[in-house]
């Protein structure tokens, strides 16, 4: 996708997700500011990573989102906005709501207001969580021997932007009131924006230091021989989608924004691309030629026993779908993993994938 030469501004833009979406404006023409305060473990190496790829093309603003007038002045001559910066844990929402709810819901206002300031040309894409629809009780399950699975046929294709909100948990909460924020931003103001409620997305540049990132951290750890944290019975059961198509899709809203702005899509890898954590854990272990240690825990607040995206609507409005197939990502993510940990996987790609198709 050809890019013309503009500017970017990404909150949270060294993380994951953002050091990705910066890689690719980056190497497109853009212009990229990358404001993040740098809280997290290990977001300093994908930033340093950007700037030795693309020298002055990445502009980095060390400030956070609770600074609304750092915030202002980076957004000065932004062309498209990407809204990333998160407290991202449920379990640091319940130890501290004050705290999530002054990064997620606070900092969104902040960005809208640093919109508005700005004449309210920039427009916006907001990365929401799957986690505004509350733990979905309602919908019935069945267990097979490694997951939960639906059994209700209109569930099959995933829950749909029509399930009813209901947050569960500060970080729900919080996330939540960000996300109609920026809907009714769209309404009142007429900015630009779309909300992306998004599932499990995993690819390279995830450090897996904190288990918000679950497939990534369940690699790290076993390749450092340290045991992994499985809350509830580990049947729970996520799509996952790798972040290249992700990052397809950031893209793609902000091209058709004039199109769909004022919506909230769901966004994750689809009935296509599904996975337990017991189903992620025997694949990590044929990768790594070691069984994983496992410590049990109790359930976790909120948690949802089965989500899948529905990701009709966003593919209907503007053609995107994911390519990606679960197995192959996450072969990429541990070979990325295990690069930066110095340790070789303990089979050849081939004899891998030969092991995953059998």
């Amino acid at each position: 996708m050809r890019l013309q030469k503009r500017r970017a501004l990404i909150t949270g833009g060294a993380g994951f997700i953002g050091a990705n979406l910066a890689d690719r404006l980056a190497g497109n023409g853009f212009a990229v500011t990358v404001y993040d305060n740098l809280s997290r473990p290990g977001v300093e190496d994908n930033l340093q990573w950007l700037r030795c790829r693309h020298g002055e093309t990445i502009q980095p603003e060390i400030a956070d989102v609770r600074n609304a007038k750092r915030l202002e002045r980076a957004m000065q001559g932004a062309d498209w906005v990407f809204h990333l910066a998160a407290q991202v844990a449920v379990t640091s929402s319940i130890s501290d709501p004050r705290h999530d709810f002054e990064v997620n819901a606070g900092g969104t206002l902040n960005v809208m207001e640093a919109i508005r300031a700005t004449g309210g040309t920039a427009s916006l894409v907001f990365t929401s969580t799957n986690k505004v629809y509350g733990d979905l009780s309602s919908i019935k399950l069945r267990t097979s021997r490694t997951r939960y699975e639906t059994s209700t046929s209109e569930m099959r294709l995933g829950v749909s932007e029509e399930s009813p909100l209901s947050f569960h948990s500060p970080y729900g909460c919080s996330k939540g009131a960000a996300d109609q924020y920026v809907l009714d931003y769209a309404r009142c103001f007429g900015i630009h924006a779309v909300v992306f409620r998004m599932s499990c997305i995993y690819g390279p540049h995830q450090m897996g230091t904190e288990d918000q990132g679950w497939i990534a951290h369940f690699i790290r750890q076993t390749l450092q021989g340290k045991p992994i944290t499985i809350c509830g019975d580990g049947l729970q059961v996520r799509d996952c989608l790798f972040v290249d198509e992700l990052v397809d899709a950031l893209l793609l809203a902000q091209h058709r924004i004039a199109d769909i702005t004022g919506q909230a899509f769901n966004i994750g890898g689809g009935p296509d691309n599904t996975i337990s954590l017991v189903e992620l854990l025997k694949l990590i272990e044929l990768l790594a030629g070691t069984r994983p240690k496992l410590v049990p825990d109790d359930w976790r607040q909120g948690d949802q026993r089965y989500y899948v995206s529905d990701i009709r609507k966003f593919r209907a409005a503007v053609g995107w779908f994911p390519k990606v197939q679960t197995e192959e990502g996450i072969r990429r993510l541990f070979e990325w993993l295990a690069a930066q940990h110095k340790q070789a996987p303990a089979a050849s790609v081939e004899g891998q994938r030969a092991v995953l198709a059998s």
